[in-house]
């Protein structure tokens, strides 16, 4: 008896949603950092065994729209919800989980397992635990609440044997070597945006996006050029930085992480240019991936 299924991870920003795809898949496959919005994209990491095919989808966090892009990444979490077949509501030991309360209750009139995660569970402790279990049994009566910590791995293991329980008797979506269905060139683009999330504060990192224009692998080195867009020429020098040093930076730190994420040797190079106000434009977005063509 072989089961399948789709696995939604949905909730808000800075929960640890990433973390958590990626304790669960065994792979690589969201970038997590400090920093809110990390996940743009829906992105499925695939889990394989024998007799278990998870298709787990990391969501972008759950935010009130304040431009276009944000829109599109509201609507990728809203679609989580479609095609689930178990969802994962991650939370955690501090956030205002009342600030969502309209997306909790599309949440609520779902037919289908909710598995609500506490995560963060060793920043709390037990008093305050309980307690916020009481307040989700409110809010969410119907999900299998369960703390975790994603970071530490506490939990996962019991979550993935949950999920398999609730997984539909199928035959697997995806062929059993696949771990992802996302193509080389969106890793190269997300490994370098992390880079800059990680380098750059305020509104900087959210006003970047990475077009990978070249990928050429041979069988000991691959070869990428990249495109950092930003929105306005001051944001441009802030990128490069002075004398090309901050450029520099961040691209010398994404090569190294690009060749322990692909196992060969990288040559990267990296341009910066301006496409005026690309987060409200429906043209870029639809060029980068975040709307329908």
């Amino acid at each position: 008896m072989h089961k399948a299924g789709f696995v939604n991870i949905v909730g808000n920003p800075n929960v640890g949603k990433s973390t958590l795809m990626n304790a669960l898949v065994g792979e690589r496959v969201s970038i997590a950092t400090f920093k809110s919005q990390t996940t743009r994209h829906r992105i499925m990491g695939i889990h394989n065994t024998e007799d278990v095919q998870i298709v787990f989808s990391d969501t972008p966090g759950v935010i009130k729209p304040n431009y276009k892009l944000q829109e599109s990444m509201l609507n990728f979490s809203l679609s989580a919800l479609i095609d689930a077949d178990v969802l994962l509501y991650v939370t955690d030991v501090v956030e205002d989980f009342e600030k969502n309360s309209e997306f909790i209750e599309r949440v609520n009139n779902l037919d289908i397992p909710v598995l609500l995660l506490i995560n963060k569970v060793d920043l709390s402790n037990q008093d305050k635990l309980e307690e916020l279990v009481i307040a989700w049994e409110e809010l969410m009566p119907k999900a299998e609440i369960l703390p975790i910590s994603a970071q530490n791995k506490f939990g996962v293991d019991y979550i993935m044997q949950r999920i398999i329980e609730l997984l539909p008797v199928s035959p697997p979506y995806f062929g059993k070597d696949q771990w992802t269905d996302k193509p080389a060139r969106f890793f190269v683009s997300e490994i370098i945006r992390e880079k800059i999330l990680l380098y750059y504060d305020k509104e900087i990192p959210y006003s970047v996006e990475i077009v990978v224009e070249e990928y050429k692998e041979s069988t000991q080195l691959i070869n990428i050029q990249a495109v950092i867009y930003v929105e306005r020429e001051s944001q441009k020098g802030i990128i490069i930085g002075k004398e090309g040093r901050a450029l520099k930076k961040v691209a010398t730190e994404a090569r190294k992480e690009l060749e322990r994420f692909f196992g060969k040797k990288i040559y990267l190079r990296t341009f910066v240019k301006v496409e005026k106000d690309w987060r409200d434009s429906n043209r870029n977005l639809r060029n980068f991936g975040y709307q329908p063509e």
